[in-house]
């Protein structure tokens, strides 16, 4: 059969996929061979040892994200990939040893300016698993992050709305262009790296160029904040905190690499079980350690909160937001947020969202969460029914971001949807972020050249994606 069939639905796909046997590395392998011969065996801390006239410790191979990237074998497996620039561990090192070169000389250009930047969802996970308040959890991180050694504790708002105007101005662009056309979100690394390395040149052209909140937070802090605090973007050693491991490749993407800095926007991206773990070895829980403000180095006015809602659907409010707004410009109907209804189709992770005149569907967005259904909106586009979509918010995990694969796992046998209504209902308390704000406006005026979709506007807030071609070899038989 060389095609799905119209009636085959796709119902039981496991969420997190594993690396495949076609992930491989090549491996120089020296072939001169001994007279006697020589055995190589594994020692308990997993380096092989070869014996022949002595003991000799080999290299042990490592696999970098620039690897997995530029691989066909796996879909979105950052999981299973030994991660050298990525861990706890590295991130630790690093800022033990700038913390060394602080007490040495604050001035020696070896020294580095460190800037968190904790998401939405990870602040809520913490808070849900040491049962304080968001805003809480939030000081407290800061004040654990500043004993770390960090310089600097920021949240992604500005990034966030900057996303939403950014993605919402380029639908607008699309549909005018051409109504019939599907975009999809973007902002997901696992679903961009998936159609990347499954669907290539077929899926790209339907993505939004909007780079994620994680990739603009990353400009803003080497460029924008750099240029602020008069310091060189290389100089600046820039962690994000985020619900998600495939967010570490996204931040390894050759795209996401400055020329001008000579630096990575996002230099590591550690997860909430990560800090967890972290917090855990310290014997330290989170409440214990001291709060501390974040910066808010962005206006003079401080907001009254660092931890914001974007619309209700836990992973950025990308469908509800743009929906709304097209609905005005587009066919002058204003939109309240009690008004707008999410109708669940077929399973809890699929919801559309319509605007009808006159009985027919003006408007039509979806939003896809989890592989399941994100293979069944593959398919429809394929069979040329997607345009039943003008937008689709598409995220790789089960309930979206406030469930991310590196999201804290419930402690006590607790059902995974239990802990995530929990999260839903923090969530809901937090106040609710506006993306046309004076922090919003200001940044266009003095830092993307005034307004949304400028030269500068495209050239740093927006990205491109790039088909990976199957590799042809032996593993790709399936028997």
């Amino acid at each position: 059969m060389s095609r799905f069939s119209g009636a085959l639905q796709l119902t039981d796909i496991d969420d997190f996929i594993t690396p495949s046997q076609e992930c491989i590395k090549p491996v120089t392998i020296d072939k001169t061979k001994s007279k006697t011969g020589a055995k190589i065996t594994v020692e308990g801390n997993g380096y092989y040892e070869e014996t022949e006239s002595g003991k000799k410790k080999l290299q042990k191979v490592e696999i970098t994200l620039q690897d997995c990237l530029a691989c066909s074998g796996c879909i979105t497996s950052a999981e299973g990939v030994l991660i050298t620039q990525q861990s706890q561990e590295e991130l630790l090192k690093v800022l033990r040893e700038n913390t060394k070169l602080k007490a040495i000389d604050r001035d020696n250009e070896k020294v580095r300016t460190v800037v968190f930047t904790i998401s939405t969802q990870p602040i809520l996970s913490l808070a849900n698993r040491y049962q304080i308040g968001a805003e809480d959890a939030a000081r407290h991180l800061s004040g654990y992050f500043r004993s770390l050694g960090a310089d600097y504790v920021l949240c992604t708002k500005v990034a966030d709305d900057l996303a939403l105007l950014e993605c919402r101005q380029e639908f607008l662009e699309r549909y005018r262009e051409n109504e019939n056309q599907t975009m999809l979100s973007s902002s997901c690394p696992g679903w961009v790296c998936y159609a990347e390395k499954t669907h290539g040149n077929f899926i790209l052209p339907h993505l939004s160029t909007t780079r994620s909140p994680q990739q603009i937070m990353g400009v803003l802090v080497k460029q924008y904040l750099a240029e602020r605090l008069n310091v060189a973007g290389s100089r600046i050693y820039h962690v994000t905190v985020m619900p998600c491991y495939d967010k570490k490749l996204e931040s390894s993407r050759q795209d996401f690499f400055s020329e001008v800095n000579e630096s990575r926007d996002v230099d590591c991206v550690i997860t909430s079980v990560e800090i967890e773990q972290m917090l855990t070895e310290d014997e330290h829980p989170l409440p214990q350690h001291e709060p501390a403000d974040l910066d808010w180095p962005w206006s003079d006015r401080r907001p009254d909160s660092m931890v914001w809602s974007h619309e209700s659907t836990l992973s950025g409010g990308y469908a509800e937001h743009i929906f709304k707004y097209a609905a005005k410009e587009l066919f002058n109907k204003d939109i309240p947020p009690e008004e707008l209804e999410l109708k669940p189709v077929k399973n809890r992770d699929f919801f559309e969202i319509v605007l009808e005149r006159e009985g027919k569907a003006v408007l039509k967005f979806a939003i896809a969460n989890g592989f399941r259904n994100i293979q069944n909106l593959v398919q429809k586009l394929k069979r040329g029914k997607g345009a039943n979509y003008n937008f689709v918010e598409v995220m790789a995990c089960p309930s979206g971001c406030i469930n991310g694969g590196a999201q804290v796992r419930p402690t006590t046998g607790q059902h995974v949807r239990e802990l995530t209504q929990e999260l839903r209902e923090l969530y809901k308390k937090l106040p609710h972020s506006v993306p046309d704000n004076d922090v919003s406006k200001h940044v266009y005026s003095e830092f993307l050249d005034g307004g949304a979709h400028t030269d500068k506007c495209h050239e740093l807030l927006h990205t491109s994606y790039h088909a990976v071609e199957k590799l042809s070899t032996a593993l790709n038989i399936k028997w």
